[in-house]
């Protein structure tokens, strides 16, 4: 897709040469972009010429003078102006080939794009990566990346990811050392695959890599019904065994998942070191509870509430934890109900996955004045969940109040709510 103008920063220099949304950035001093990155680059100049076209048609040229770092204040429609890279890989794991008709069309969409990795941290397999793609990278600087390893075996690894090319990873991998480019690496594990001597394996390749290797997340597989690969569920023994074996190894981090199967407390602060990847579910509760204790809560509030928050099932002992406290609240009762999924199945226990009717299954005969749902239930910037479906319709149907806790790390918005009541 071309490079789209979707907005313009207010104060900045687009906003002052009317830049509106829907013109097309055709060139930067007579450079056609492809991406996000080419932006950034040819936009660090103190002159420049930029080739506009007009939502009317009109084609301008405009030549301006900036500090060299200054941002010209453009949000485009997307961060590639191209084809996004598709993903050629047919994982035994994928999740997005194990999903059901009828969910949101961008939901299908499986991209392996080293840009949007190194734009947005989305994460790729390297399976997809041309020379000319290297070259590049080694000639911006660009980094770090967030790649899928899953395992640095190459026969297993191309068994796992069902692509021929799957076996580069590692030679790949070293080839990031060479040239100074830093990664932060994901693993799925799959019991009876890439678990056990196999983790220690891949572990052990990775150290070798030293600081290029920013972090290292370890990540269970996720199964629903609606998967026709059958693979075993990580249980309490795997997961034991997965957190004892990532121990070995600095900057090996385990997601709460793990801990939550094997029956141990979610690790302190320093386990995570600098919260790499979040994301993936490694150490959002405890970054969640730390934040949470950080707040200053009202000792009371002005009349009577009762508060429910409808939770994932990971989260839960998370937040029984935190009710405790707000319970201390004169005034306030606070109830928490974990969404139980059956859209999924039953072992998908996260709350990006949560549907509308199963919220709504929750909640609706829970007498309360408020339900509290974080913002990773709905798509960003709109209400809309992954059926299809939106808060309104919830609401319609559940009869209930909502109220949308927009940053899933820290709980300040609805304690600075309750403290206004």
């Amino acid at each position: 897709m071309p490079a789209i103008v979707n907005s313009t920063i207010k104060g900045s220099i687009a906003e002052e040469l009317e830049i509106q949304q829907g013109d097309e950035i055709l060139s930067i001093d007579g450079i056609k972009l492809t991406d996000m990155i080419d932006y950034n680059f040819y936009t660090k100049s103190e002159l420049l010429t930029l080739e506009i076209k007009k939502v009317n048609g009109e084609i301008e040229e405009i030549e301006l003078e900036k500090d060299f770092d200054e941002d010209l204040g453009i949000v485009f429609e997307s961060a590639v102006f191209d084809k996004i890279k598709p993903c050629l890989n047919h994982c035994i794991f994928c999740f997005v080939d194990q999903q059901p008709k009828g969910l949101r069309k961008t939901l299908y969409i499986k991209d392996d794009d080293y840009r949007l990795s190194y734009l947005q941290g989305t994460y790729i397999t390297m399976t997809n990566l041309k020379d000319c793609d290297k070259k590049r990278i080694k000639r911006m600087q660009l980094g770090p990346f967030y790649i899928s390893v899953h395992t640095t075996n190459p026969e297993l690894r191309v068994k796992m990811l069902r692509n021929p090319n799957a076996g580069k990873a590692l030679e790949n991998l070293i080839w990031f050392r060479k040239n100074k480019i830093p990664f932060h690496a994901q693993i799925v594990l799959c019991p009876g695959w890439n678990d056990g001597a196999e983790l220690d394996r891949t572990l052990s390749d990775l150290a070798k890599l030293k600081n290029t290797v920013l972090s290292v997340a370890i990540v269970p597989v996720g199964v629903t019904q609606f998967r026709d690969e059958k693979l075993k569920q990580v249980d309490k023994k795997c997961a034991i065994e997965t957190i004892e074996i990532a121990s070995k190894y600095k900057r090996v981090c385990c997601s709460d998942e793990f801990f939550l199967l094997a029956g141990k407390p979610i690790p302190p602060a320093k386990y995570y070191g600098s919260f790499c990847q979040l994301e993936d579910g490694v150490g959002a509760l405890r970054l969640t509870l730390d934040n949470f204790n950080k707040l200053k809560l009202p000792k009371k509030i002005s009349k009577p509430q009762k508060i429910i928050f409808a939770c994932s099932y990971a989260a839960k002992d998370m937040f029984d934890e935190i009710s405790i406290k707000l319970n201390k609240i004169k005034n306030l009762t606070v109830e928490i109900h974990p969404v139980k999924s059956k859209y999924w199945g039953e072992n998908i226990t996260v709350a990006g996955l949560i549907t509308t009717d199963d919220l709504i299954r929750t909640v609706k005969d829970i007498d309360c004045d408020l339900v509290v749902i974080p913002s990773i239930m709905l798509r960003p910037y709109t209400q809309d969940f992954l059926d299809g479906k939106n808060l309104d319709y919830v609401k319609e149907q559940s009869k209930k109040n909502f109220f949308i806790q927009k940053d899933i790390y820290s709980l300040d918005e609805i304690v600075n709510y309750l403290s206004t009541l």
